[in-house]
Parts: structure tokens; C-alpha cells; sequence
């Protein structure tokens, strides 16, 4: 190994050619360098390569059993993973490039050596330097905070060179980490929920940012409504495997569904019609009491789903134009769903049936 050399990178901007090739190259032959994020410095090295993992977690003096980061260089990486990809999207719009990991369920392609049990940690920095290196890499890089394991990450590339500089082929200077602190870390995947590590992200805002608050409104809020609420919250618990004892909630994900009627007569129950055909499917609604569709209670919603036309409208009428959310037919091919209301058991069958087949065409948008 080659002594140690520090680059000064000229701080958080787009790197130069040169150092490009430089860094790509040392990774792509099996070497260990350290990176500059705007978290802490880490160390980098190809994710493929089981001699460089092997090296980077010497370096480190970390257990084999640790999992080890992707960075990337842009969101569409995150293609790579299947589960869950509305709110893992949703996520990334809003704190990528960021100090956000996401131990996604999953192994993309030539990740296999980083991942843990079916599960792997991916990261976008927000630091252009950064990124700019990784995107000139046509392999995956991981990194793991410059430091030895338990002890403090450093956020100077000076303190980097003294301290591992012997161990390393290239420290890049991109100027001293602007945060200071680790990432939080996020685990995101059918049954699971859990921030590992707090970082600097709340997780409520996390859950706020993953879900959806998701409201359906009909007339009375006796029927129709509360059907697609019910019926919504199963097939979302059933998507995202929530709801078990022992296991999270709808709520633990970040989402809140409500439905309401433009003409409820508020805390009237629901119909018999409905009580019958949702029995049918093992699901109760005698706890459910109508409301009325208020602004202040849709203001706070992300999608409003009217079961017709006319309901769709009657709630664009009070709601200010343009600082609502996305507001449209619940079936998305634009039809309506019948009102079943004083009519036979069937006529309620039916009303069940155009639900479920809106929610199950919906759902894949939330979920």
C-alpha cells in the first residue's frame, strides 16, 4: 500500500476529472479510501468486492454481522428495491439528498456482501462532492462512518489522515462535515417500521412523511363511506403486514384513514345494509358513527376520494381552490358507486364489490 496522500477537494462542490478517476480507480482494484458527507467522513469501498468489505471492517474493527451502507449518488437507485415503494419514495422526495438511511427489505444486484438477512442500507448524501464521486463509479460503493467501531465518527478530513491515514489509500478533503452527526437510520419494510438510530430526524416525522392521511366521503357517512374505510384499513394492514399482535400498526406507518358524509347527520351509526355485508367479510361497523366532511378535518388529509362525481364536487365547493389535497372519484376509472342506501341486501353486495375493486386499483399508489 501506497502512502498515505490528503486531497484537498476545494470543499463541497462537483470534483474534478482527475480526482473522479483517481478515486473510481482505487475502488474498482479492492483499495479503501475516505469520503467527505455532509454528516461525518467515511470510509468507501466496492460493495462487490469481498476483500475490500473484509478490509473496511479491519479498518473499522467491526463485527462481521454489521450491515453496511450504499450510497448513491441519485433517488432512482432506490428502483433497485420492490417493498413498500410509495413510501420509501415518499421518503426520499422529501429527505434526500439528506441524512436519512433507509435499510430497505431486499438485495439489489452486487449488493449481496453488504446486505443483512434480506435487508440492505441505502443512502443519499448531501454533499456534492460526494455524490460526485459515487456517480463516476460504475459499482456500487459502501461507506461506514470514519471511525473506529464505538467510538466518535470524525467530521475532518485532517483528523481522518492522522488518525487512519497509514491504513488508506486516499483521504478526499471536501471541507469539515457541516452537521456533525451520524444519519438517522430507518428500517422500512412489510412489518417493520423502526428507526434504529435517531440521527437528526424525528420519527414522527418519518411517519408523517411515509403515510398518507386518506379520507372517503359520501352523502350520510352511513354506507358507502364507512365501507371504504373498513375495507381500506384491511387491505392496507394486508399490504403492509400491520395490525398484528406484537407487530405495528396502520398508524405505526404513518397512516390515518377517515371518512365522512357532505350531508351526515353527525354520530348517526351505520346503516343495517352495511353492518350485514361487512359482517359478511369479518369486519364490525357498529362502533362506526357518522361525521360530517368539514374543511378544517379535509384540510389535513393527503388524498379525498369522493364515491361519485356529485360528492367530488360538493366538497371542491368548500374547499379552498388550490390548498387542498389531490381531491377525485374513488374509482379510478371514474365511475361511481351506487348508493345502496334503503335498498336490498344485494344492492349493498354491490356497493361493497365496485369498492373493493376502486381500493385494490388505488392502492398500490399508497403502498
Amino acid at each position: 500500500m501506497r502512502e498515505r496522500s490528503l486531497l484537498v477537494a476545494s470543499g463541497d462542490r462537483a470534483p474534478e476529472p482527475g480526482l473522479c478517476s483517481e478515486v473510481r480507480g482505487l475502488l474498482a482494484r479492492g483499495g479503501l479510501c475516505a469520503l467527505p458527507t455532509e454528516t461525518v467522513y467515511g470510509f468507501a469501498a466496492r460493495a462487490d468486492s469481498a476483500a475490500a468489505l473484509e478490509a473496511l471492517r479491519r479498518l473499522k474493527g467491526r463485527p462481521a454481522e454489521v450491515a453496511l451502507t450504499w450510497h448513491v449518488a441519485e433517488r432512482g437507485a432506490l428502483a433497485s428495491f420492490e417493498a413498500l415503494r410509495p413510501l420509501v419514495r415518499r421518503l426520499a422526495e422529501r429527505y434526500w439528498p439528506g441524512p436519512l438511511t433507509l435499510v430497505l427489505h431486499g438485495v439489489p444486484p452486487a449488493l449481496a456482501l453488504a446486505a443483512q438477512q434480506g435487508w440492505t442500507g441505502v443512502r443519499m448524501p448531501a454533499h456534492t462532492l460526494c455524490t460526485g464521486l459515487l456517480a463516476a463509479c460504475e459499482f456500487p460503493v459502501v461507506m461506514s462512518s470514519a471511525n473506529l467501531h464505538g467510538q466518535a465518527p470524525l467530521t475532518r478530513a485532517e483528523d481522518v489522515a492522522a488518525r487512519f491515514g497509514a491504513q488508506l489509500e486516499l483521504v478526499v478533503d471536501g471541507g469539515p462535515s457541516r452537521l456533525g452527526e451520524a444519519s438517522g437510520v430507518l428500517a422500512l419494510g412489510p412489518g417493520r417500521f423502526q428507526l434504529l438510530r435517531e440521527g437528526l430526524l424525528r420519527l414522527e416525522d418519518l411517519r408523517r412523511t411515509a403515510g398518507l392521511r386518506i379520507a372517503f366521503v359520501c352523502t350520510g357517512n352511513t354506507c358507502r363511506s364507512p365501507m371504504a374505510e373498513a375495507l381500506a384499513n384491511r387491505l392496507l394492514c394486508e399490504r403492509l403486514k400491520a395490525g398484528a399482535a406484537g407487530g405495528p400498526s396502520l398508524a405505526d406507518f404513518g397512516f390515518e384513514l377517515v371518512s365522512m358524509g357532505v350531508h351526515a347527520a353527525a354520530g348517526a351509526p351505520a346503516s343495517s345494509g352495511a353492518l350485514e355485508v361487512m359482517n359478511e367479510r369479518g369486519i364490525d361497523l357498529r362502533g362506526h358513527r357518522a361525521r360530517l366532511a368539514l374543511p378544517e378535518a379535509l384540510l389535513r388529509c393527503d388524498r379525498i376520494y369522493g364515491l361519485t362525481e356529485a360528492h367530488v364536487e360538493a366538497l371542491r365547493v368548500q374547499l379552498p381552490p388550490g390548498r387542498h389535497a389531490p381531491l377525485e372519484r374513488l374509482d379510478p376509472d371514474g365511475r361511481d358507486i351506487a348508493d345502496p342506501a334503503g335498498g336490498p341486501r344485494a344492492a349493498y353486495q354491490r356497493s361493497r364489490t365496485d369498492i373493493e375493486r376502486a381500493l385494490r386499483a388505488r392502492i398500490e399508489e399508497w403502498a
